[in-house]
């Protein structure tokens, strides 16, 4: 059998095993003695060796409730390590706490905090070989790996959103439950308002001239049914109305909210993971029409204006179904249906604007793959690091294979047909956001893969690494303006 030490054997405890060992009963704290009751010995001979177990046991169940203690804290640092693409290599169980710890408190004094940053953020660079608490944190917040969700809108000014929610604990139900979604509206970093939603959690948003619409969810644990809901806030923070969406589902999500142009919105909706729903919504948030097509299990994952109707990407990643296309008309009827593709690769599309008259999908290409465990997209460099020796390899060698195995792409949309056509390619990079900026030029966000790492033991990931993101600027024309580095870096995780 395999020696495992101690510390590894309580690593493999379910957590609620630790959970229960480090809760005490009902009127007992770990202050409490521990009471014995016995019954009159007869024989007194083995009163020394009684108390000896006694005293072994005690020992025994105060270590292991240490051990259990220590095993829980260690797995909350792993997970954290693992979500924010920190790398543990190196690092002793102890000083992965103390790191965890340190970045959690936000004290950044730790020695090796600043190690563990400085190999997971390859593109920032710490400019003093001892870099102050200050200065760590400022790299840590300025990345993404800040738990506040922040999304950055298309309105001119730089208006940017923040998505919060609030949850309080409920007696009856033995946990907490939603209190209120919270939407908070900033120009220039400055907080203009904040819009509260005391039915559901914000999913979404959509800048308009109108004003700001909103959708979300009801809280699963105060129904038996899910609803979307949406809502439009106005420049001043001020819900003026908000409606769920009754369409006789048991669960239903929005997909997305288009403005018309003409005072009305459509709302693309999901109903019990098969239909593909367009409702049309006017000023005052009175439904007009609704319109529902079976579409099977299939996400929705993107929309936006196409002509007089819609184009929706619709997409499942288990299916490989990642560049699908819906046309749709006013009403809702399905008019057509394709999908971006190759012989020789594979496309995933990830986000659509309307922009002059024409809609463009950012993309990124990804040569035809071998199915490797889930990892669709990286499917061939997994394969040639697997039939390396001791399955190796070194982030000079790595970074090659996986630039070579991405070209970020700009497709055009025919608005009458419907059917994309290359427009604009980036080798080693990934498709990233499209916006509208103040001088109505069309930006396009690109992610040019700069470093990676092979991270085997990783759950969440297999290669993770970091991007550069380049930004594209095209006139109303389609004529490209420029590039420029926008000095950002995003993860890469696969």
């Amino acid at each position: 059998m395999k020696k495992e030490n101690v510390s590894q054997i309580i690593s493999h405890i379910d957590e609620k095993y630790i959970d229960e060992a480090t809760m005490f009963p009902a009127g007992q704290n770990e202050a409490t003695p521990l009471h014995f009751a016995a019954a009159k010995q007869t024989h007194r001979f083995g009163w020394r060796a009684i108390a000896a177990c006694i005293a072994l046991i005690a020992v025994i169940g105060s270590a292991v409730f240490a051990f259990a203690v220590e095993a829980k804290n260690y797995n909350a640092a792993v997970t954290f390590f693992e979500k924010n693409g920190l790398s543990t290599d190196g690092l002793s169980r102890a000083e992965v706490k103390a790191v965890y710890r340190d970045i959690t408190e936000k004290t950044f004094s730790y020695e090796k905090t600043a190690d563990v940053i400085r190999q997971a953020v390859p593109g920032w660079e710490i400019q003093q070989a001892e870099p102050t608490p200050e200065e760590l944190a400022s790299i840590w917040n300025e990345s993404l790996w800040n738990e506040t969700v922040w999304m950055k809108s298309t309105a001119p000014n730089e208006i940017t959103y923040r998505v919060d929610a609030k949850y309080v604990y409920d007696s009856q139900k033995g946990f907490d439950v939603l209190d209120k979604g919270i939407l908070e509206c900033y120009r220039e970093m400055e907080k203009i308002w904040t819009a509260e939603f005391k039915e559901f959690y914000v999913e979404g948003y959509q800048f308009t001239k109108e004003g700001t619409v909103v959708w979300g969810q009801n809280d699963v644990s105060s129904s038996s049914r899910t609803y979307g809901w949406i809502a439009l806030v106005d420049g001043e923070g001020n819900v003026m109305w908000q409606k769920r969406l009754e369409h006789g589902f048991g669960h239903e999500y929005v997909g997305a909210i288009l403005s018309n142009g003409d005072g009305t919105w459509a709302v693309i909706s999901r109903g019990d993971l098969k239909y593909l729903c367009l409702s049309c919504y006017n000023a005052d948030g009175e439904e007009l029409s609704f319109h529902k097509t079976e579409v099977g299990n299939l996400g929705i994952w993107n929309a936006a204006r196409l002509g007089d109707g819609y184009i929706v990407q619709l997409g499942n990643q288990t299916s490989r179904d990642t560049a699908l296309l819906y046309k749709m008309d006013r009403e809702g009827n399905v008019t057509d249906s394709f999908s971006y593709e190759e012989d020789d690769c594979e496309y995933y599309i990830t986000d659509l604007i309307e922009f002059e008259g024409q809609v463009y999908l950012s993309a990124y290409a990804v040569p035809m793959q071998t199915d490797e465990g889930g990892r669709h997209e990286i499917a061939n460099v997994l394969d040639y690091i697997f039939s390396k020796e001791e399955w190796e390899i070194s982030s000079e060698e790595l970074t090659p294979l996986v630039r070579d195995n991405y070209t970020a792409v700009l497709l055009l949309c025919d608005p009458q047909g419907g059917r994309p056509k290359t427009f604009y390619s980036v080798e080693g990079s990934l498709g990233s956001k499209l916006s509208v900026n103040d001088s109505n030029q069309l930006e396009w966000n690109v992610e040019s893969v700069t470093s990676t790492f092979f991270s085997p033991a990783t759950s969440s990931f297999s290669i993770g690494g970091s991007c550069k993101v380049f930004r594209y600027t095209f006139d109303a024309d389609g004529s490209l303006m420029g590039q420029t580095d926008t000095g950002e870096t995003v993860p890469y995780r696969r």
